[in-house]
C-alpha cells in the first residue's frame, strides 16, 4: 500500500508541482495519473520513491516512512520499487543481460555490481524477467541494436529482476508507435495481474488510461480533481481534468 499524506512540493524558483496532495493506493491496484504536461504526473510519480524530496507532507511505503527513510532503510525501501522510464534510461553499448542484471543493485554491494559478479539465481531471474515479456532471444544483443519498443520492454525487464512490490511507469509509452504502445501496456498489465505488482502509470492518452487503468486519477496544477474507475472517467470529468476546450480534448482521445 502506498500513502500519500498531504504532499506537497514547491521547486527553488517557486513554482508549486504538488498541492496538498492525499491518495491511498492498494496492493495490485493498476492507477493510470492523468493530467496535461506541467500537471504534476511526473512530480507525483518521483516523489513516491524520493527521486525528488517532498516540501511537506509523508509518504508512507507499506506503512514505511521513505519520507523520513535514511541510509540503509532507504534503500531498503528504494529496492521494492521499480522505475520504468520514457527515455528507457538503458546502458545502450552493454547486453540486454547485462542492463536487466543491473536491476539487481539493490541486492549486491557497488563493488560487486561494478566488476559484474553475478550468481546463477541473479541470472535465472533475469532471464525469467525478459521471457515474461517475450524477448529472451536477444538477451546478448546490445541494447542500442533493438527497436524503441524492444528497448522498453528491457526497461521493464530490468524493473522485474528488482523482484519489486511497486512498478513505477512515467510516460513509458509516449516515444512508441501504436502497435508496440498495445505490446508495452498489455505487458505492464499481464504483469500486474499475474504477479499482483502494484502498477502506477503516467499517461497521456485517455483511451490508454481508459482501456487498463483499475483506478484513473486526474491531475491539474498539481492537485487531484478526479479519482475513479475507468467507467467513472466520462468526457465530463476528463474536460474538468484537461479544461473544456474541444480541440484540447480531442487531441487526448475523450470521445464526444
Amino acid at each position: 500500500m502506498i500513502e500519500l499524506k498531504h504532499v506537497s512540493k514547491v521547486y527553488s524558483n517557486g513554482t508549486r508541482g504538488l498541492n496538498n496532495i492525499h491518495l491511498q493506493m492498494e496492493a495490485g491496484e493498476f492507477v493510470v495519473i492523468v493530467g496535461l504536461s506541467g500537471a504534476g504526473k511526473s512530480t507525483l510519480l518521483r516523489s513516491i520513491n524520493r527521486l525528488h524530496d517532498i516540501s511537506e507532507g509523508e509518504i508512507l511505503i507499506n506503512g514505511n516512512s521513505i519520507t523520513k527513510a535514511k541510509g540503509h532503510e532507504l534503500y531498503r525501501i528504494r529496492r521494492d520499487i521499480g522505475m520504468i522510464f520514457q527515455n528507457f534510461n538503458l546502458v545502450r553499448r552493454s547486453s540486454v543481460m547485462r542492463n536487466v542484471l543491473s536491476g539487481r543493485v539493490g541486492y549486491h554491494s557497488t563493488l560487486k555490481m561494478m566488476l559484474g559478479l553475478f550468481s546463477k539465481q541473479d541470472k535465472q531471474i533475469a532471464m525469467d524477467a525478459l521471457e515474461r515479456v517475450n524477448i529472451l532471444e536477444k538477451a546478448y544483443i546490445r541494447a542500442d541494436q533493438l527497436s524503441g519498443g524492444q528497448q522498453q520492454r528491457v526497461s521493464i525487464a530490468r524493473a522485474l529482476a528488482q523482484e519489486p512490490k511497486v512498478i513505477l511507469a512515467d510516460e513509458p509509452v509516449a516515444s512508441l508507435d501504436p502497435i508496440t504502445t498495445k505490446q508495452v501496456m498489455d505487458d505492464l498489465l499481464r504483469i500486474n495481474q499475474e504477479l499482483n505488482i502494484t502498477m502506477i502509470v503516467n499517461l497521456h492518452s485517455v483511451d490508454l488510461a481508459r482501456a487498463y487503468a483499475s483506478r484513473i486519477i486526474g491531475l491539474k496544477n498539481g492537485e487531484v480533481v478526479f479519482d475513479g474507475t475507468a467507467k467513472e472517467a466520462t468526457k465530463e470529468a476528463f474536460a474538468n481534468i484537461y479544461g473544456k476546450n474541444d480541440q484540447t480534448t480531442e487531441q487526448i482521445g475523450v470521445a464526444k
